[in-house]
């Protein structure tokens, strides 16, 4: 298997679900009336042989998908991705129905090329970068899982907070987060500015420049009427797998990478592999939470893969990103990352996060690996 190879794999996969045929609520339950947005990226390690890796994009400019450049230092060289927005109203403009992406005020996020592409919000994918930084804080002595932390009449140990924030996406717990992330100096502002951001850095220092924590505030407010949200909290997925890739300690070096890269935590990694190994919202590419809803579409199989992942879920917008693992005596092992802006908007049941297309092409891209990995 070749980078190329499973490109191809990712191409076929997205295809394959004919994402513009979603129902859209906004237009009475007829299909979208553009391709929706589509940010994918999987590495998968074979036995035995070279990680393979590869990032494909879809949306209403690439109906038909575009497979990114991945250089040398694994930086993408043929699209230049634009960050998401928000109107005055608070509002994702973007994926209204009828929205004129040509009257739009795009600002350039990272990436160069010819090729744009609207890098959706993340939603609660963002609480992955909450989550690293707080264990940045616990690895450099700043902070620990075992210290109290109170927040808005909630008294509770700083890992519990991250456990609740990753395994159940608890927003007051991100809350909690934010505000202790400004509290121990990771993340400073002078009124409206941000003049210090310890997230930033790390993620610059490791080429992940589609990963931003911007403009949230010191009593942890971090959504769209904080003045952050949409637009501020930004993720691509070729740059949240490479995060990922960053904790996965069974995973090997990346290609990229030559000797003397530590791993990105310490001690701390423990705890933050035990919050996304217990995940609870198995609703965007894998679907087990959701099972016994009419017209169920089975995801990434729980019977013997280990998912440990976020989720992120919005009228607007889903991401799912996560290490998945076989479950003896199954071998394969890869990362995935998706981000989209199909949200609840799109769900055929009120109790769905999505389309059932979504997890339909969790189900693919697993098929399609076990060919290369083995089951």
């Amino acid at each position: 298997m070749t980078n190329d190879d499973l490109a191809a794999l990712l191409l076929r996969a997205v295809r394959a679900q004919r994402f513009d045929e979603t129902p859209d609520a906004m237009r009475q339950g007829a299909p979208v009336s553009e391709h929706p947005s589509i940010d994918l990226a999987v590495a998968a390690f074979p036995r035995n042989a070279a990680p393979v890796y590869a990032n494909v994009l879809f949306s209403r400019e690439h109906p038909q998908g575009l497979i990114a450049d991945l250089g040398a230092a694994a930086a993408v060289r043929n699209v230049s991705f634009h960050a998401d927005l928000q109107d005055e109203q608070g509002r994702s403009v973007a994926w209204l129905p009828g929205s004129d992406w040509a009257r739009l005020p795009w600002q350039h996020l990272c990436g160069s090329g010819a090729q744009r592409f609207v890098a959706p919000y993340p939603a609660s994918l963002l609480k992955l970068m909450v989550l690293i930084g707080v264990a940045r804080l616990v690895d450099q002595g700043r902070s620990a899982w075992s210290a109290e932390l109170s927040f808005e009449g909630q008294v509770k140990s700083i890992g519990d907070w991250a456990f609740d924030m990753t395994t159940i996406s608890c927003n007051s717990s991100t809350s909690a987060l934010v505000m202790h992330l400004h509290a121990c100096g990771a993340i400073r502002r002078v009124g409206q500015t941000e003049v210090h951001n310890e997230l930033h850095q790390l993620f610059e220092s490791l080429g992940l420049f589609g990963l931003r924590l911007a403009n949230t505030r010191a009593d942890g407010g971090w959504g769209n009427a904080a003045g952050a949200g949409v637009g501020h909290l930004q993720m691509t997925a070729w740059d949240s797998l490479r995060l990922l890739w960053w904790l996965d300690a069974q995973a090997p070096a990346a290609p990229w990478l030559t000797g003397g890269h530590a791993r990105l935590l310490g001690a701390s990694l423990a705890h933050v592999m035990d919050c996304l190994e217990q995940q609870t919202l198995h609703e965007i590419l894998s679907s087990a939470t959701l099972r016994g809803l009419p017209g169920w579409v089975a995801g990434l199989p729980a019977d013997d893969l280990l998912f440990a992942h976020k989720t992120g879920n919005t009228e607007n917008y889903s991401a799912d990103a996560g290490i998945a693992r076989g479950i003896a005596p199954a071998q394969r092992h890869y990362l995935i990352a998706m981000t989209s802006n199909l949200g609840s908007r799109y769900a055929p049941h009120p109790d769905a996060a999505t389309s059932w297309k979504l997890p339909a092409l969790g189900a693919a891209i697993d098929s399609g690996l076990r060919t290369w990995l083995g089951d």
